[in-house]
């Protein structure tokens, strides 16, 4: 019989205190790594108990980025208490212990959004497509309108480009929609509504990414500008709190105005900035409802690399 070495005591130590107290990301990181198992293997032995979990989601759970809410997720979360020879409930009620946290949120200062894009989900859809991250254009303006719903959800969100090709032979651009947590790609619609047509679609169902293809109507020069726009229909998640927009490079002017339902308004809206994924947010400034048209916008006359984005709190 092999002994256990102190590293090995260590770990289990470890396991076993975060399990009497959690939080539940912390025992579920704890125990995959006191198995040594990689995320990729602990997919497929979920797989092998009939349920299907994707890795994006696997390390959102043990980031504390997402909260297993979902029948199915429950499943896999009783299923992992199996494979990771953990006593039987352990993690459920860690879980439970931790219901008041709202579901599927960010953890302070870092955005779902800004979290799938580190996880390089995106990085995966623009490679199926063929293409880089260096789409050949550079932005002079770009303004997005979003849309909350009567439900408070991000209903629709409307984007109008001005570029300038700085190669030649670009003929495409490629639209990314990030969906608030939950959302079912599968059930978004893509609108070419100006000088583009839809060409593939790409989901990422887990971290709720579409990718589309926009296809011009002419091959550019280096020099020549352009203007197109295009519309995502959502409305597949639940309540909506913000909306983030990143930047990989700096770019021309940037608004942003996001419109809500006569029926939902919020309570507070705020603006605010970060320069990376991991950086804390600032720049917060408080913005007013516009009383006739339910709006609020920002303005960035230079788009700086990193995020800017918008936040509202409903009570």
């Amino acid at each position: 019989m092999p002994h256990a070495t102190p590293h090995t005591d260590t770990v289990t130590a470890e396991l076993d205190s975060v399990l009497r107290g959690g939080p539940f990301h912390v025992a579920l990181r704890a125990a995959i790594a006191a198995r040594g198992l990689p995320l990729q293997r602990v997919q497929h032995h979920l797989s092998r108990h009939g349920v299907k979990v994707g890795v994006t989601s696997l390390s959102y759970w043990q980031q504390g980025a997402r909260r297993p809410q979902r029948p199915e997720s429950l499943r896999a979360v009783r299923a992992l208490e199996e494979i990771l020879q953990l006593p039987e409930e352990s993690l459920i009620r860690l879980l439970a212990d931790s219901g008041d946290q709202a579901p599927d949120r960010g953890p302070a200062g870092r955005s779902y959004r800004s979290l799938v894009e580190a996880s390089g989900v995106l990085a995966g859809l623009l490679a199926e497509l063929g293409v880089t991250r260096d789409s050949g254009l550079h932005t002079l303006a770009h303004h997005e309108r979003v849309l909350i719903g009567a439900h408070r959800e991000l209903a629709e969100r409307e984007s109008h480009h001005i570029v300038r090709a700085h190669r030649d032979g670009v003929d495409r651009f490629v639209a990314v929609h990030h969906g608030d947590p939950g959302s079912a790609p599968a059930r978004m619609t893509v609108h070419a509504l100006e000088n583009c047509r839809t060409g593939r679609i790409r989901l990422q169902q887990d971290t709720g990414v579409l990718a589309a293809e926009l296809l011009f109507d002419t091959r550019l020069r280096a020099g020549d500008t352009f203007l197109f726009r295009y519309a995502v229909e959502d409305g597949t998640a639940g309540v909506s709190r913000e909306y983030v927009h990143g930047a990989d490079s700096p770019g021309g002017q940037y608004a942003l105005q996001v419109c809500f339902d006569a029926g939902a308004l919020p309570a507070r809206c705020h603006r605010f900035a970060q320069h990376s994924a991991a950086a804390p947010r600032g720049g917060h400034q408080e913005l007013e409802v516009s009383g006739l048209h339910r709006s609020v916008h920002l303005v960035e006359p230079r788009l700086r690399s990193g995020y800017v984005g918008i936040g509202w709190d409903w009570d």
